[in-house]
């Protein structure tokens, strides 16, 4: 047993363990809603107007009681929201406006949400592929 055994003789009954993408989520989130917060209402720091701020708990909570659990998709692109229609609207909205400052403010958290986007994407093209 080398150095290199656990790199050429991979076992083939043990599957990746599954990640919990609930943690990240919730950072991309709050990150996105400053950024849209502070671009269109005028807010600065880590504060939030009541409006924005109100609907970023509501999200918070709805994702932890997330029926997809611990390997969720990403809320924005969710095909079964865990919220109401308006606030889903809504959401969709700040999430989809703060894109472009996103990309500019945090590169690095930007181009892994799109990865992700695309990911599910590609998943959802295969699936219905299948049937």
């Amino acid at each position: 047993m080398g150095i290199f055994s656990r790199f050429f003789n991979k076992r083939t009954n043990q599957q990746a363990p599954i990640k919990n993408t609930v943690p990240e989520e919730k950072k991309t989130i709050r990150k996105a809603f400053g950024v849209y917060c502070h671009a269109h209402h005028n807010t600065a720091g880590k504060a939030l107007c009541p409006k924005c701020n109100a609907l970023l708990m509501t999200v918070m909570t709805k994702i932890q009681r997330c029926p997809y659990g611990i390997t969720k998709p990403l809320c924005h692109i969710c095909d079964t929201p865990c919220f109401g229609q308006k606030q889903t609207l809504e959401f969709r909205k700040i999430m989809k406006g703060s894109q472009k400052r996103m990309f500019f403010r945090h590169p690095i958290m930007f181009v892994k949400q799109k990865m992700k986007e695309w990911g599910f994407a590609y998943m959802k093209q295969k699936q219905g592929q299948k049937k």
